[in-house]
């Protein structure tokens, strides 16, 4: 089988998005799979400047007009189109004579343009462009729900919608494992304040609805009885989070990671403590599975697809009590049967979430969409 992958433009820098699309590549590859990835070309931003001010606006016109003939050829030599960000979904045709598959991250920003409250408020361009990803996911032959908690609000969203809606949940997109302490220590001694073990972790962005906030809150309560520092691993911390760190007296106990490699990521989910994962709204939550895989204990809120993707194997705190969350990390670090034990049904739980096992649903749902059955 053919299938033609539409990834990302890549000025807009959606590192996750971009190993989303490797992921399906060499997955398919390995499945004995021709796969051609196509992707909107930067034609206006060779230089690859980020998507601000008039940069904006010229990524829309490489993403939106320039791009579309350069898709549109790649996508007529296919048996299947894979749309693997539904953030492009613009690119399904009106009439495909090819099968097209979306896969559905979330919805988040789509229900923030509908005035939804989901940490994603949108201009006016943005509730054009919102209204332009429905309507492309309404044509696809089918949406592939990277959760079940998205594809509840895809049924909703798409009300009437005539192609097929399943549930296919991401895999790991790195082999992340358990690493004994001279390989953690080794691939993290260039970073002050972690030669030894035990910190709490935060892997993510700064954007709202992730809540560092709440990250920062916590360590402050947990701060007089811990010794060990708070790690931000992705996203620098903003301004405004450093303000804060500093009035909640913690500021000389936070590690910045910035865009760690696979290597230091994994080692930093073996060496702590916990993961810290307070998250409002998500589509998935990969940290979560991530910090699993390595035998970290994850501490996340209770709002789905959360619970759904930890699969009973996490502790759950409200998305904002700080309170409770900074009681759960302390009665992990106090009780090593507990820790042991939320390790143990961490690693069965990230085991469900192969590459293997995530090609082997789209295969069986290409061939279900290429057959009409």
């Amino acid at each position: 089988m053919k299938i033609v992958l539409i990834g990302n433009y890549a000025p807009d820098l959606q590192e996750s998005m971009l190993r989303y699309t490797e992921m399906m590549r060499d997955g398919l590859l390995e499945a004995g799979h021709e796969v051609v990835v196509a992707v909107p070309h930067a034609a206006l931003n060779r230089a690859g400047h980020s998507a601000a001010g008039a940069w904006k606006w010229i990524g829309y016109v490489d993403k939106y007009l320039l791009s579309q003939q350069v898709l549109t050829r790649a996508a007529r030599q296919a048996d299947i189109v894979h749309v693997c960000d539904h953030s492009n979904s613009v690119y399904v045709p009106s009439a495909a004579h090819i099968p097209h598959v979306v896969t559905c991250h979330d919805l988040l920003a789509v229900r923030g343009a509908l005035g939804e409250g989901t940490d994603c408020p949108a201009s006016f361009a943005g509730r054009l462009l919102q209204q332009g990803i429905l309507r492309g996911l309404r044509r696809a032959q089918a949406v592939a729900c990277v959760s079940a908690a998205t594809l509840v609000d895809a049924r909703r969203l798409l009300n009437g919608y005539r192609g097929r809606l399943v549930v296919t949940p991401n895999a790991l997109n790195y082999p992340y494992r358990r690493l004994d302490a001279d390989t953690i220590r080794r691939r993290l001694e260039a970073l002050p304040g972690l030669r030894e073990g035990g910190w709490l972790l935060h892997v993510g962005s700064n954007l709202r609805r992730k809540n560092r906030e709440c990250v920062l809150r916590t360590f402050a309560r947990i701060a007089p009885y811990w010794r060990g520092p708070l790690v931000f691993a992705g996203q620098p911390l903003s301004d405004d989070l450093r303000q804060q760190a500093q009035a909640l007296g913690v500021a000389g106990r936070i590690v910045e990671v910035v865009k760690p490699d696979n290597e230091v990521l994994e080692a930093l989910y073996n060496g702590a403590l916990a993961l810290l994962f307070p998250s409002r709204f998500e589509g998935f939550g990969w940290p979560v599975i991530e910090a699993q895989a390595c035998g970290c204990p994850v501490i996340c809120s209770d709002r789905e697809p959360l619970p759904e993707v930890a699969g009973g194997a996490a502790i759950h705190c409200g998305a904002d009590d700080d309170a409770a969350f900074a009681a759960a990390a302390l009665e992990l670090q106090r009780d090593d049967g507990l820790r042991a034990a939320i390790s143990r049904r961490g690693l069965d739980n990230a085991g469900r979430y192969s590459r293997v096992a995530m090609i082997e649903r789209f295969v069986s749902l290409y061939r279900q969409i290429a057959g009409g059955t």
